[in-house]
């Protein structure tokens, strides 16, 4: 049988002792030219790579992939990024600033990119989550480790039915198969092919009680994205936020309490703000105790014609910093952020054809990070940090510990990294909170670890021959160091806000189910055996 194009260039590049992005563009075009045709994509190319494989013609070569893969930065932090929106639903708040786009969930637009793969699928879970999981794969990625996150403002403010069917859903879609009942697939899942180790829900500071949080755990969520904006309460109100930095303060601890991670939505350059008043924000986040999120998501504000803020902009009452204002206080923000903090986002995936006023620059991170360079600074952020590819000199890999105070508890970050803390390779969260009493029973006198993360490419689970960070044994390292610190502090028991699909790997290392928690008890043999 006459072979394609594309298994004629695989069958080449195999050959090959040494090749890169740049012989395999070279090898393309003139392939291209000589058979008159349009260039192939590289999406044919893994195609025909995992079908030659398949018939046995070369042998599994994880570098070829690596070449082949598309934007290989979407599985560079260990894990494959799935988000999926909500069905459009009206929202209890009246922001000034967000877009209120007819049909649209609350604050979202239809050209968004995310927002644009919902609509093709009339939002629906199920058909989200599987197209994305096979784009992924058709791109050469790995998908055994999902990261699932929902999207579509305030989660909290749909019916229960609703949340949990949606999320349900999402369990069958990368189980493959329908599920009775959650419960059901999520149990599925601890072996799915597809393991959904982690999942994000948004909602608004106001909407987190105690009752909220059991609810999210009984769904699985492991990461809570709230809205925050700003913490002044005069900011707050001149944007119709309807919340108060008393909620944010109150939400934080509560989340913090029941092991959550947590991510702060910020907008700079809200109206009634200054970036002298941004930057006291930023820098408040981290110094006072009441705050102290691990993650952020800076969306600095920008007006669309949906807004309520667009009238204000248009008869001169607002006005959005200038580039140079902008990038000038990122920087200072990126400066306060501390090693323990997580920059997930810096700007909104808005198309600039909808932005009225305010950033249309679309590679922020870019600039800011090429800047600092050029002034001899950089951000200590972890994503800034991430080892991704950067595994030349792992061997040598230190431990380092941060503590610091937050919302009546002590938190202890663990992190492996290079000597200067410039390259990081793994981490853990822990906490202690101040009182052993908790709302949640099976987190009665225990200390929480609320993360732990290998960074580097997402290797496959079954995959324990490729040398990559995932299976250095970091985690195991980690979680040794937790349960000594733990008993140091007075605790014997250990409870972890596993993600589903991550409940296997936790019982290897004696952890055992308890409600929604993978709980152990700690004996003085794990504090003194290493010594």
């Amino acid at each position: 049988m006459k072979q394609t194009i594309p298994e004629l260039i695989v069958l080449k590049i195999a050959k090959l002792k040494t090749v890169n992005k740049n012989r395999l563009v070279r090898i393309k075009n003139k392939f291209s030219k000589d058979n008159k045709s349009t260039n192939v994509k590289n999406s044919e190319l893994l195609a025909a790579y995992h079908k030659l494989v398949k018939e046995k013609k070369i042998e599994a070569a994880p570098h070829l992939v690596q070449i082949l893969k598309k934007r290989a930065i979407r599985t560079m932090s260990g894990v494959a990024p799935v988000a999926v929106l909500t069905k459009p639903d009206a929202c209890p708040g009246n922001c000034l600033f967000c877009p209120n786009e007819k049909e649209m969930p609350k604050s979202y637009l239809s050209n968004e990119p995310a927002v644009m793969r919902a609509i093709r699928t009339d939002f629906d879970p199920f058909k989200q989550v599987s197209v994305r999981i096979h784009a992924l794969k058709d791109h050469g990625h790995e998908t055994d480790k999902i990261e699932l996150i929902i999207m579509g403002g305030t989660f909290s403010h749909f019916p229960e039915k609703y949340q949990t069917w949606f999320v349900k859903r999402c369990f069958d879609a990368c189980n493959s198969s329908t599920s009775i009942t959650l419960a059901q697939a999520q149990k599925k899942n601890e072996t799915a092919k597809h393991r959904i180790i982690g999942l994000t829900l948004e909602t608004r500071p106001d909407y987190i009680t105690e009752k909220e949080l059991l609810n999210f755990r009984r769904l699985g969520c492991t990461k809570i994205e709230i809205g925050v904006q700003a913490i002044d309460d005069k900011i707050l109100k001149l944007n119709r936020r309807g919340s108060t930095v008393a909620d944010i303060e109150k939400s934080t601890k509560l989340m913090k309490d029941a092991g959550f991670k947590i991510a702060y939505h910020m907008m700079p350059n809200l109206m009634g703000s200054t970036p002298a008043k941004d930057l006291k924000m930023f820098k408040d986040l981290f110094s006072d105790p009441a705050f102290q999120p691990d993650m952020l998501k800076i969306y600095p504000t920008v007006v669309t014609k949906d807004a309520d803020l667009f009238k204000l902009w248009q008869r001169g009452r607002y006005k959005p910093y200038t580039d140079k204002q902008l990038i000038n206080l990122l920087k200072e923000i990126k400066l306060e952020v501390p090693y323990y903090v997580r920059i997930i986002r810096l700007i909104r995936d808005i198309p600039s054809e909808s932005i009225e006023a305010g950033n249309k620059v679309t590679n922020l991170r870019q600039i800011l990070k090429k800047q600092m360079l050029e002034e001899g600074q950089y951000c200590k952020c972890i994503r800034c940090r991430e080892a991704r590819e950067n595994t030349k000199y792992i061997h040598k890999a230190k431990l380092f510990v941060e503590t610091y105070s937050a919302s009546e508890g002590q938190e202890f970050f663990l992190h492996y990294t290079s000597s200067n803390k410039r390259i990081l390779y793994a981490f853990l969260r822990l906490r202690l909170n101040n009182d052993k009493h908790n709302f949640i029973p099976e987190l009665e006198g225990a200390a929480l670890i609320r993360e732990v993360h290998t960074y580097g490419q997402l290797v496959a689970i079954t995959d324990k021959k490729m040398q990559a960070v995932q299976h250095m044994g970091f985690g195991k390292k980690l979680l040794a160091e937790a349960e000594k610190i733990a008993l140091k502090n007075g605790f014997t028991k250990m409870a972890v806000i596993s993600g589903i699909g991550v409940r296997g790997y936790y019982r290897k290392q004696g952890y055992r189910l308890q409600g929604t928690y993978m709980v152990k008890q700690l004996s003085m043999d794990v504090k003194t055996k290493e010594h």
